[in-house]
């Protein structure tokens, strides 16, 4: 007779013995085993394989396990140890099939062994069976968002999701991959990408850590009706190849319409973004956060003076696909914060802001830098005889909590007698760069028409100003005619290079209100195009910061009728085309993505109704993932 070192377990030995006869005590356990048998972890011991280790099913789903010996002895399958299984949680037949049960309320794993029935305690091989419950689809009336669906699935293991979907069964777009959490559970997918009043079909693909993978059943969902946003035409030149993705519209006039929607390359609006507001709220910059959220700013602009606050956002604010606010920052708070800590003006006075405008950054460790409105008084100023209240900029750095540690104002740091346009509003600063090669600031500043460059050093830094680009600044231009050909009264500037300090380029809106010739300055009004002194370009410059020169690359120049006198933003696609926003001319917002030598417009989009503030060509709505 075989001896067993469990020697005081005579009852189930009993049984295994038994079972092997007549398979009458229903269970088998393995009283030698010395790895790990439960449900989620596979096991082997002796000569007996299986194949394969993990697989995850769908309740009533089938599969086939293939089992063998070297010995080509009989095998005996058992599913959670119990010879052949039960119906709640699944039968095996002789041959290895298996049935998975029914009804599955949770995600459960299921342990499937095929032992050997010579020695069944010596001798065996266990799988892991995931049985994924069937998932729950909640169509845009239940999110909120009416271009929105939530998909949610339960998951025994941890591991990733994503949702395949389209207008039928072939699908064609995907989101990215939701992670579990370590043990698994519940993981909701926002399914966004979809034009309104249509039905979709969708399904989950799961992958989960121990390599098995699922396909869901089929789930349909129709789409409603958002708000209306400013209408938008597209057109393509013949036989052109656009950076493949979607148009991010971030609308500035009218303020009474969807301030933020995307639509694919052809003007089909696929998702929103609906908040409550005064009409002075804007939303003021979108960024696709490496999470799958949206940041944005939503205030007044920071020349505007607003009497009536009652309704006001005044916010920072990080939200999800369907709208939901994850994280927020009020200007109240911010003030709140900075009353009470230690951070001062070089005046020694305690930081109070009226507003946010124009620009946050997320930066690589989590906090958020932001522009804010910042006020001071002064006296008898040359040609400003009495008080003059003049507006300034902060850059206010917060960590994850939103709490203050790095505080930066114009007025410590830049001429005050210094101004070309607009004075008392005297900076109006309105894009911010982060470098991630030196841990510094880009500060756009468009009334000085000045980019300057800021030692931040992620919240340790100086705060000295580094350089100044730009007309009377620090560089020497090359390629171009000095003074004319530096950029004036600019918006949304942009990296155009992998490296972002030493040697390289940046991309940026010339609006060029306040163009200085040979001749002198001209100042240009809003919708004035028909001067020639009055146009809007895009300069690319290569910077050498050691050298201290300002090459320029390129310098797309269009028609008069572009010559935008707010907003506006330039960035370098992934296939190296320019995608340009002239966002406020006499024919309203006009995108144009051009080709690198910004020789040939390849594709153009316009709101001829609307002024856009920014537009963004993105590779889709999900981190990582291609259109």
């Amino acid at each position: 007779m075989r001896s067993f070192p469990d020697a005081g377990d005579s009852f189930r030995l009993f049984c295994l013995l038994l079972a092997l006869v007549v398979s009458g005590c229903g269970y088998w356990i393995n009283p030698n085993a010395t790895v790990p048998t439960g449900p989620g972890t596979p096991s082997q011991r002796g000569s007996v394989t299986i194949s394969p280790t993990y697989v995850a099913l769908a309740p009533g789903q089938e599969f086939r396990f293939t089992a063998s010996s070297p010995t080509g002895e009989k095998i005996d399958w058992l599913v959670n140890g119990v010879v052949s299984g039960k119906p709640e949680t699944g039968k095996i037949d002789a041959a290895g099939n298996y049935v998975a049960p029914s009804i599955v309320s949770q995600g459960i794993n299921i342990s499937v062994t095929a032992a050997l029935s010579s020695s069944p305690a010596q001798d065996y091989a266990t799988a892991v069976v995931a049985l994924v419950p069937p998932a729950q689809v909640s169509c845009p009336d239940i999110t909120g968002s009416p271009l929105v669906a939530a998909y949610s699935i339960n998951l025994p293991a941890s591991g990733k999701v994503s949702i395949e979907f389209g207008k039928t069964t072939d699908y064609g777009r995907s989101t990215w991959q939701v992670p579990s959490g370590p043990a698994g559970g519940s993981v909701k997918v926002l399914v966004a990408g979809m034009v309104a009043k249509t039905l979709y079909h969708m399904r989950a693909r799961v992958t989960l850590d121990n390599g098995a993978t699922y396909t869901d059943s089929d789930h349909t969902c129709t789409t409603g009706t958002p708000p209306p946003t400013t209408p938008v035409q597209t057109t393509a030149a013949n036989g052109a190849i656009p950076q493949p993705g979607i148009e991010l519209w971030n609308t500035a006039i009218p303020s009474n319409v969807l301030q933020a929607f995307a639509t694919d390359l052809d003007g089909n609006v696929i998702w929103t973004y609906l908040y409550h507001g005064s009409l002075a709220d804007l939303i003021q910059g979108i960024q696709l956060l490496p999470n799958g959220d949206m940041l944005m700013l939503i205030s007044y602009l920071s020349s505007t003076t607003v009497t009536n606050t009652t309704g006001l956002v005044n916010e920072i604010r990080e939200i999800d696909l369907a709208g939901n606010t994850i994280r927020s920052l009020t200007m109240d708070d911010l003030n709140q914060k900075l009353a009470a800590s230690n951070l001062r003006d070089a005046d020694g006075n305690v930081y109070n802001f009226r507003g946010f405008h124009h620009s946050v950054l997320a930066l690589p460790n989590g906090h958020w830098a932001m522009l804010t409105d910042y006020r001071k008084n002064f006296t008898d100023l040359p040609g400003y005889p009495g008080i003059t209240p003049v507006l300034g900029d902060a850059i206010v750095d917060v960590d994850q909590n939103g709490n203050p540690d790095w505080v930066w104002n114009t007025f410590d740091h830049l001429d005050i007698n210094r101004h070309f346009m607009s004075f008392p509003d005297w900076t109006h600063s309105n894009g911010l760069l982060y470098s991630t090669d030196d841990h510094n600031l880009l500060l756009s500043i468009r009334h000085q028409n000045w980019i300057i460059k800021i030692n931040f050093q992620d919240g340790q830094g100086s705060g000295d100003v580094m350089w100044r680009l730009g007309e009377g600044g620090d560089f020497k231009l090359i390629g171009g005619t000095d003074p004319t050909d530096w950029f004036y009264a600019q918006h949304g500037l942009n990296y155009f290079s992998p490296n972002t300090t030493g040697v390289y380029r940046l991309g940026i809106m010339d609006n060029g209100n306040d163009r200085l010739f040979p001749s002198g300055q001209v100042i240009c009004k809003p919708l004035a195009p028909t001067a020639s002194s009055c146009y809007s370009t895009i300069p690319v410059l290569e910077l050498n910061e050691t050298n201290m020169t300002a090459t320029l690359v390129t310098h797309y120049t269009p028609p008069p009728a572009f010559f935008t006198f707010f907003g506006g933003n330039v960035e370098q696609l992934p296939n190296g085309n320019i995608h340009a926003n002239f966002g406020s001319t006499i024919n309203g917002g006009i995108v144009q993505e051009l080709n690198s030598q910004a020789t040939r417009v390849l594709w153009q989009g316009t709101t001829p109704s609307g002024d856009q503030f920014h537009t963004y060509r993105w590779p889709s709505l999900y981190p990582g993932v291609q259109w």
